[in-house]
């Protein structure tokens, strides 16, 4: 016998089920007299202060505790995959209630440790780890990277834009096939040929950095995109993108850049003048809602997931900021209209990486 509790914060539904059992008491444990619930987050290699995923992650259980003062919140940080294990297991063993690994990345290792900590509960970022004691929390950027590639397409002046990844795994690849679609869409209904560099979707192969980090590697990766003539360039890697955005704020207005995960304009402001957009991936929000529900559970483990859409503000394109007067009124209008057609399913969105 299964129930299913249904929470709903800032506009996004958390799906939980939990085994049948008294109810958790009123207030959900919240509020004076509550018992403290400690939630504790694994970053991937990036760190806590990446601009990106990781960073976004530590938002949400920040603004977990902001709304649940019971809710005490740490980190700890992952210089290397070996890690992973060690860093996960480490909080299992400490008083943590709310165990939290960031990015697909930390697949193995989370499943690996949760299945050894049957009772503990888990969480991970843009992964699906089939275990019982796991919440997964995954997010469909390909459809908000389809509006972006639209974008791109429609502002583009030399007719070539850009995208390369920090590592070729689903969670940036899906980035990179929504935003292929995206231009080839615009491609379609405007019979243009603007060309994307970097990315290819039916090979799928294309540029990476093999880092997370290192932004001298996002610099040589976009230092060739550009050479080859690209104007817009989206980077899908983490704290080594921002290695693009700075040559872009030395260009002198060569080109743009397109940021990702965290509306870029908030994260790296200092870059705002390069960013058309942002493509993101509301992880703050999935993060808090898991966080309150599982502060609120009596114990109860949570299972099942969360899949971020356009639908439910799971992901969206982030405001224009400082271009926000030089994208034309029609492109704008297309582009939410884009949007409400991908909503319907009048326009699919596909990719091998999207989330199940």
């Amino acid at each position: 016998m299964r129930g299913v509790a249904i929470l709903a914060v800032g506009g996004m539904a958390l799906a939980t089920a939990a085994a049948c059992g008294e109810p958790p008491a009123e207030n959900g444990g919240t509020g004076a007299g509550a018992t403290e619930y400690t939630a504790c987050m694994v970053t991937d290699t990036g760190g806590i202060d990446d601009r990106s995923f990781n960073a976004s992650a530590w938002k949400g259980l920040e603004a977990a505790k902001a709304q649940n003062p019971s809710i005490k919140t740490r980190h700890t940080q992952s210089t290397a995959p070996a890690d992973y294990v060690p860093n996960l297991t480490n909080f299992a063993n400490q008083d943590c209630d709310f165990i939290l690994a960031v990015g697909g990345l930390m697949h193995d290792a989370t499943k690996e440790v949760a299945e050894a900590n049957a009772d503990k509960q888990f969480a991970i970022v843009d992964s699906s780890a089939p275990a019982p004691n796991v919440y997964s929390m995954q997010f469909d950027t390909a459809q908000a990277a389809f509006l972006a590639g639209y974008l791109a397409a429609g502002m583009s002046k030399t007719g070539k834009v850009g995208t390369y990844g920090g590592m070729k795994i689903p969670p940036v690849t899906i980035f990179m096939d929504g935003f292929v679609d995206g231009v080839a869409h615009y491609n379609k209904v405007k019979n243009a040929n603007v060309q994307v560099l970097g990315w290819n979707k039916e090979t799928q192969d294309g540029s990476f950095t093999n880092d997370f980090v290192k932004q001298d590697e996002g610099k040589k990766v976009s230092d060739t995109l550009v050479a080859q003539g690209a104007d817009i360039i989206m980077p899908v890697a983490g704290g080594a993108g921002l290695g693009t955005a700075d040559a872009a704020l030395s260009s002198g207005g060569k080109f743009s850049v397109i940021w990702v995960d965290v509306d870029g304009c908030e994260s790296a402001a200092r870059y705002c003048p390069v960013f058309l957009t942002t493509v993101v991936k509301n992880i703050p929000d999935a993060v808090r809602d898991a966080a309150l529900e599982g502060a609120k559970s009596g114990g109860k483990l949570l299972t099942g997931g969360f899949i971020g859409t356009l639908e439910n503000n799971g992901v969206s394109i982030a405001p224009y900021h400082e271009f926000d007067s030089k994208v034309p009124a029609e492109l704008k209008a297309e582009i939410e209209q884009l949007k409400k057609d991908i909503i319907a399913g009048t326009i699919k969105v596909e990719s091998p990486a999207q989330p199940k």
